[in-house]
């Protein structure tokens, strides 16, 4: 039988290997002091790999993170994937409880844990059931935990002996971190394989980039400009912690020519001293996505920062489109028109396909798109809108139009979500919380403007009869347990609620008076 060539199947992975061999002395990884070189990159994503493997990890095992912007975060994370593994960042600004609620429900086998977390995980991880000595300290030592520098000490820095397939599972990603009903977000290496190259393009992200990260990296939004930078071969910055004027500095001494942030971040930036007199001519493009970029601030941005800005509209599940800085003037109120690869529709509430200019669901559908919620098919049968070539469309909760030339309008918000600083919200998981206060008969939750953030939560709250609760020490209370992004600005008091015939609460009625 004669020989035949294998099916190449170039994955994220491979084109890391790749540009460690052929541009090694090139830095890939900048964060704070440390600048990591492309060959030692790969070494050491090599290292976490190889000593993951000797570990036991089977094909398909989980690896949760719990760590702090830092070069070895994706190190550890590229380790896990290039072993086979499937990554689930999760949020540090989950409460201790929320973090561990998530590792178990993702079933991880392993968890890696920087200084910031320490305490808080210390004890807690002890619940879930992980691998021998898949307790892994990065930067610190503790009572049955294996320090990092044992983990991949004496461990080859040559790739293992894993294949990676296109349909294999490359991340959870969980876009509600909460102990009730998490949402863990499965993407395939195929999935983000087409994300990385499609906004490498979209984004003009080339071989003499120089991209500088300001959010969490365990932030889907991040990974916008992440893995095309990284896929590319360029060279990612990282800041530690957003600060706008390490950000003015950065940009300056580095030469970045790419950057995504959030609106909050911006108007940070915008208020910063010096911005005006702040070098900034080496911007090539700026990212603006996470959250509805005010129209007042996104003028500011393109008149004081860069005319280069485009704006992203999307959702974790896989799908964006994007405004973009050469588009028509007249489309300036517009999120524009779906990225590379992508089709979108708008439909009605029978899902029938809607004409241009009336209202409707967003509904996605592309190579980017998620696999399935994990461990949820009761959420994930609810997600699909089906079109006549019987091609499976994603669902978004949100209203928009379309116009004549495809250019998206967003007219509303997803019902009930609120996003805060970039964070989304989900009112339940904040309502759970304030319903076990001995004094709380009924809650809703709500989002109102907040000038730094877009958006922050109030609380409306129906007391209990006989008591007279104080509305700033039911705050105090409930933000003692919420997650940093979920925490309330300002409680209420009301004597009820408006409801539909079904008992169900009217929210958009009760953010009217707030927003108008």
């Amino acid at each position: 039988m004669a020989d035949t060539l294998d099916r190449p199947q170039i994955t994220i992975s491979e084109m890391l290997s790749l540009h460690g061999r052929q541009k090694g002395d090139k830095p890939a990884v900048i964060c704070g002091a440390t600048r990591r070189a492309g060959r030692d990159f790969d070494a050491n994503i090599n290292r976490v790999a190889q000593a993951l493997v000797a570990g036991g990890l089977r094909p398909g095992d989980k690896v949760a993170l719990v760590m702090e912007n830092a070069v070895e975060m994706l190190e550890v994370l590229f380790g896990a994937i290039r072993a086979g593994g499937c990554a689930v960042p999760l949020s540090g600004l989950l409460t201790p409880d929320q973090i561990v609620s998530l590792a178990a429900d993702s079933g991880a086998r392993w968890l890696f844990v920087s200084p910031a977390f320490a305490e808080a995980l210390e004890q807690r991880a002890e619940t879930l059931d992980l691998a021998p000595g898949g307790r892994v300290a990065v930067g610190w030592q503790g009572a049955g935990w294996t320090a990092f520098t044992d983990f991949t000490a004496d461990h080859p820095v040559t790739p293992p002996d894993r294949k990676l397939a296109p349909d294999d599972d490359f991340n959870i990603i969980y876009s509600s971190g909460t102990t009730g009903l998490p949402k863990g977000i499965v993407q395939t290496h195929a999935a983000r394989l087409h994300f990385a190259w499609s906004n490498a393009i979209e984004l003009g992200i080339g071989a003499d980039a120089r991209t500088l990260t300001t959010t969490s990296l365990y932030s889907n939004g991040t990974w916008i400009v992440m893995l095309p930078t990284l896929f590319a071969g360029d060279t990612l910055h990282v800041m530690e912690a957003f600060d706008p004027a390490a950000f003015l500095e950065i940009v300056a001494h580095e030469g970045i020519t790419h950057s995504f942030m959030v609106p909050a971040q911006y108007i940070m930036l915008l208020d910063q001293p010096g911005l005006d007199a702040a070098d900034l001519s080496s911007l090539r493009m700026l990212l603006s996505a996470g959250s509805p970029l005010r129209r007042d601030t996104k003028r500011a941005v393109i008149e004081r920062i860069s005319p280069r800005l485009v704006e992203l509209y999307g959702f974790s599940e896989g799908f964006a489109s994007m405004l973009k800085p050469d588009d028509p003037a007249e489309k300036f109120v517009t999120v524009g028109r779906p990225v590379m690869g992508f089709d979108l529709r708008v439909i009605d509430e029978d899902g029938r396909e809607c004409p241009p200019g009336t209202p409707g669901e967003i509904v996605g559908y592309g190579a980017g798109m998620l696999r399935e919620y994990h461990d949820r098919p009761d959420l994930f049968e609810d997600l699909i809108w089906r079109d006549d070539r019987g091609r499976s469309f994603i669902r978004s909760g949100d209203i928009g139009q379309l116009d004549e030339d495809g250019f998206l309008t967003i007219v509303d918000r997803k019902k009930d979500m609120i996003v805060s600083g970039g964070f989304n919200v989900f009112p339940t998981d904040v309502e759970a919380v304030l319903g076990q206060h001995a004094d709380v008969s009924d809650v809703a939750v709500i989002g109102v403007p907040h000038e730094k953030w877009g958006e922050t939560c109030l609380a409306l709250v129906i007391p209990r009869p006989g008591t007279s609760p104080e509305p700033e020490a039911i705050r105090v209370w409930a933000n003692d347990r919420l997650a940093k992004h979920q925490r309330l600005n300002a409680v209420e008091l009301r004597a009820d609620l408006p409801r539909n015939a079904l008992g169900k609460v009217l929210k958009r009625q009760l953010r009217h008076p707030y927003w108008n």
